[in-house]
């Protein structure tokens, strides 16, 4: 790869589009969607995660305004009423939310952007924002994804049954993405997620005025 492209693929400002991307991150629940995402990060150089508001409890380790903005469901509200939540979704009783204006910020002052929210969310999303990259995270398999949720501990076995029956509505519509990783191994698992990021940013529609320029230069 030439050192251009190596650090467009790296994010560096000098060959970036002016407007940063959009990236979609969904996929059922304990299936390691932050997990991975986290993990990712660190090698993609400058780029913005979208932290989303939720009515849900707060679970143990959790901070607000890192993990999610925690609000009560009457603030949830007023936030709708005023048109300031790019989309919104319930899920098996809780509520969530994405902030629109940090992540026009964001986009605007060319970084790229991750939301990770359920697939309701995320189709909400890509209706107000086609140009949107959707990347789906899949469980190996919908027995391991139950061994997962029983192993968090942070759900009885109601809520669980609940989320596994999400899931599989989840996985029939999978080929609605555009990308899909499946969380087996999670070293492979965040290397595939890097490489999505890495090829997003090498396609030539998105590529700056200034990246062609310093290919033409003769000098």
């Amino acid at each position: 790869m030439s050192r251009q492209l190596d650090v467009a693929a790296r994010g560096g400002s000098r060959v970036r589009p002016a407007d940063g991307i959009l990236f979609v991150v969904t996929g059922a629940s304990g299936v390691g969607k932050g997990t991975i995402r986290q993990a990712a990060v660190t090698g993609l150089g400058d780029i913005h995660f979208s932290v989303s508001a939720t009515t849900r409890a707060r679970r143990e380790g959790e901070v607000d305004g890192v993990h999610y903005h925690f609000v009560e469901i009457a603030e949830f509200r007023r936030m709708l009423a005023r048109d300031e939540l790019l989309e919104h979704a319930e899920y098996v009783g809780d509520h969530y939310g994405t902030p629109a204006g940090a992540v026009d910020e964001a986009l605007a002052a060319g970084r790229d952007v991750i939301l990770e929210i359920e697939i309701d969310g995320a189709r909400q999303v890509k209706a107000k924002r086609p140009d949107a990259v959707m990347l789906f995270i899949a469980p190996p398999s919908l027995v391991e994804l139950e061994r997962r949720l029983k192993g968090r501990g942070t759900d009885d076995e109601e809520k669980i049954a609940r989320r596994l029956e999400r899931a599989r509505e989840e996985l029939r519509v999978v080929r609605e993405f555009d990308y899909v990783v499946v969380n087996d191994s999670l070293h492979d698992a965040v290397t595939s997620f890097q490489a999505v990021i890495r090829a997003e940013r090498l396609r030539a529609r998105r590529l700056s005025d200034a990246f062609v320029a310093e290919l033409l230069r003769e000098s």
